[in-house]
């Protein structure tokens, strides 16, 4: 299957690229290496991933010195925001289509072998979650953003499998949330009273989550749970970025 790694920016400048020197937090060096190369390097060693595709902004001059290591990847540019971006690359290479983001620094192929193999079938798109005390027994310190259901706290993997040509309708709804990003009032309506209500009083299951957001999309969407708690630690900040190096040193040792 193809395999999207979603690298580009956000408007404005990134402060941790702009801390290392680089023009994207995807060529941040992380234990000397940036971090694009070990989400690649991940891909390329993972069971099932054939192509693997990078989205950013002006590729040929972003990743400019970088054409020796990305030998074989498939480069286009990034679109206006990230679910553009992937339903660009749906429509160009097909599904199933894995999409992962240049941050997700400690992806490993056993990561991404688990979703594969978990995904739940009949899906059109599935979701990789770590539960909190998965992340928690790796990452005692840790602090993340957490989805709270009535059966359990998780934290999202920047891990998706668009398994299916209907995953369109998924981004596409992706799309219109992004678009009403800064009217939390319509966002809500577009994601259902009730079910934001019921979550809001920690009385909405994960399971009855999923259902409210695949009559949204007109389309079942499921998650798979990752046992690994690293598959939940991204690189947004200077203290993930403590973490990840700590994590790396320890397996190199």
């Amino acid at each position: 299957m193809t395999a999207l790694v979603l690298a580009g920016q956000r408007r404005g400048t990134d402060p941790m690229a702009a801390a290392a020197g680089v023009s994207h937090k995807a060529l941040l060096p992380v234990a000397g290496r940036p971090m694009l190369l070990r989400v690649l390097a991940a891909l390329r060693a993972a069971p099932g991933v054939g192509r693997v595709v990078v989205s950013i902004e002006e590729p040929g001059r972003v990743l400019a010195g970088l054409e020796t290591a990305l030998d074989g990847v498939v480069l286009r540019p990034s679109a206006t925001s990230p679910a553009r971006s992937a339903a660009a690359v749906l429509e160009e290479f097909g599904a199933p289509l894995l999409v992962t983001t240049a941050d997700h620094a400690l992806l490993t192929p056993d990561m991404v072998e688990h979703l594969l193999r978990t995904a739940p079938p009949g899906a059109s798109a599935v979701a990789a979650l770590a539960r909190r005390e998965t992340i928690l027994a790796e990452f005692p310190d840790t602090r993340r953003t957490w989805l709270r259901f009535r059966d359990g706290s998780f934290s999202g993997c920047n891990l998706f499998l668009l398994a299916r040509p209907e995953a369109s309708q998924v981004l596409a709804f992706w799309q219109r949330l992004e678009a009403q990003r800064k009217r939390p009032l319509t966002m809500a309506r577009m994601l259902g009273i009730r079910p934001l209500i019921r979550y809001a009083l920690g009385r909405l299951t994960l399971r009855q989550g999923l259902d409210a957001l695949g009559a949204r999309c007109r389309t079942p969407v499921a998650v798979t749970e990752m046992p690994f708690g690293a598959a939940a630690v991204d690189v947004d900040k200077p203290d993930d970025l403590a973490l990840v190096e700590a994590r790396l040193r320890a397996e190199a040792a």
